[in-house]
């Protein structure tokens, strides 16, 4: 039996950790903590809010550990410096892995990795610390996934990709094999990558043009 833990933050993201690892692991969450000048209420979830700051001293490091569960925000950085804070007040961070996603045998888990429903981790691949996979990805095998990475749902990550740590790939984008993606980069909702790309680079999918006529005038569809 894993030991219980503290959830930081009480937004929606706090609210989905919460009820992931109530239904769908061994681990029971005791409270929750976000800094103290963003404590708004006493409770979330019916359980106690503690001002970040003072969290060691009702939850300590020895006996509770801890989960981050922030947005992608400033790419990734709000959740890489509240691990950063939580492991230097000495707590061990905490992963989720769903039950219903699909994960070969060997694969080693990073602190404060967050992986949803119907992933499909493919063997030999590798994901950093702080990482979030959304539901539904392919993460294709000797792919490499760096540090504090946010992956939203029915992206596909081919064989042997390199991403650099605090990236950002949109919804259903797709980067094909052995290419390497930079640090910082964000790939958007729906675009194709078929090629290297350099730290900071941001990637726009073309979108889907708006007809001239309203639907009420199609003969068919």
């Amino acid at each position: 039996m894993n030991r219980p833990l503290v959830i930081f933050g009480t937004g929606d993201i706090a609210e989905l950790a919460e009820y992931y690892f109530r239904t769908d692991s061994d681990r029971s969450v005791t409270a929750f903590t976000v800094d103290g000048a963003f404590v708004k209420e006493d409770s979330f979830k019916d359980r106690p809010v503690i001002p970040f700051e003072a969290i060691e001293s009702e939850f300590p490091p020895s006996k509770f550990d801890l989960f981050v569960a922030v947005s992608y925000a400033g790419l990734n950085r709000l959740r890489s410096e509240k691990m950063a804070a939580a492991e230097a007040k000495g707590y061990a961070l905490a992963f989720y892995l769903s039950s219903h996603a699909f994960i070969w045998r060997g694969f080693a888990a990073a602190p404060n990795l967050f992986v949803l429903e119907n992933n499909v981790l493919q063997p030999f691949c590798r994901i950093g610390r702080g990482v979030t996979l959304w539901s539904g990805n392919h993460i294709g095998h000797h792919s490499a996934i760096g540090d504090h990475c946010f992956i939203a749902s029915h992206v596909v990550i081919s064989g042997g990709v390199e991403i650099g740590d605090h990236s950002f790939i949109g919804v259903n984008a797709t980067l094909r094999d052995h290419i390497k993606i930079g640090r910082s980069c964000v790939v958007g909702a729906g675009a194709v990558v078929l090629s290297d790309a350099p730290d900071e680079t941001v990637f726009r999918a073309t979108p889907s043009e708006i007809a001239k006529i309203p639907s009420s005038r199609l003969k068919r569809i």
